[in-house]
């Protein structure tokens, strides 16, 4: 093995670049190329703070920042939002807020967008947390801690904390708080 590790990569740039260029197509007229650049990057960065496995960064930044642009998006009123959305928040994004997330998608049955962050997310979602959710039918198979950021609280219609303390109010949100044992 070199001295860098196993999982990290030669050229991140690169792979940081195509990941962009996959995002513009989403996108194409509604941000710059230098904005969704802007976007993976620093959403690679949030996420490789507290990442102990690094192999599926890139994918893993790719689906962040894509939220997070269409996050953006509907903030800005650039795209419509065609349902309401609720956004749950714990400290680490790995158990309580992951629950709430997939119990609230799907009572929803996807009429709610669902969305779900950190305040100090963990590099991942403990398997007792994913044995919980199977017990009762539900998967966080797709499902990785998230950090909370600025456009994902704007364009939430309700923000409900689950034991994160406290973020700051944004006008026209719903702040709900409630605080759930930690699983």
């Amino acid at each position: 093995m070199t001295e860098k590790g196993m999982f990290e990569f030669d050229d991140l740039e690169g792979v940081l670049r195509r990941v962009a260029e996959r995002l513009d197509d989403n996108f194409t007229g509604i941000f710059s190329k230098e904005t969704i650049e802007r976007y993976v990057k620093e959403s690679y960065d949030l996420l490789a703070v507290n990442a102990t496995v690094t192999v599926h960064l890139p994918s893993l930044t790719e689906r962040f920042a894509k939220d997070r642009l269409r996050a953006l998006a509907q903030y800005e009123t650039k795209i419509e939002k065609d349902k309401p959305s609720i956004l749950f928040v714990c400290v680490h994004n790995a158990g309580r807020s992951q629950m709430a997330a997939a119990l609230a998608t799907e009572l929803s049955s996807g009429r709610v967008e669902v969305r779900s962050a950190g305040s100090a997310p963990s590099d991942s979602i403990p398997q007792n947390v994913h044995d919980a959710m199977q017990e009762i039918g539900l998967s966080l198979e797709n499902a990785f801690p998230k950090p909370l950021t600025d456009e994902v609280v704007r364009a939430s219609d309700v923000v409900i904390t689950m034991g994160a303390g406290s973020i700051s109010a944004v006008p026209g949100q719903l702040l709900g708080g409630h605080i759930a044992p930690t699983p």
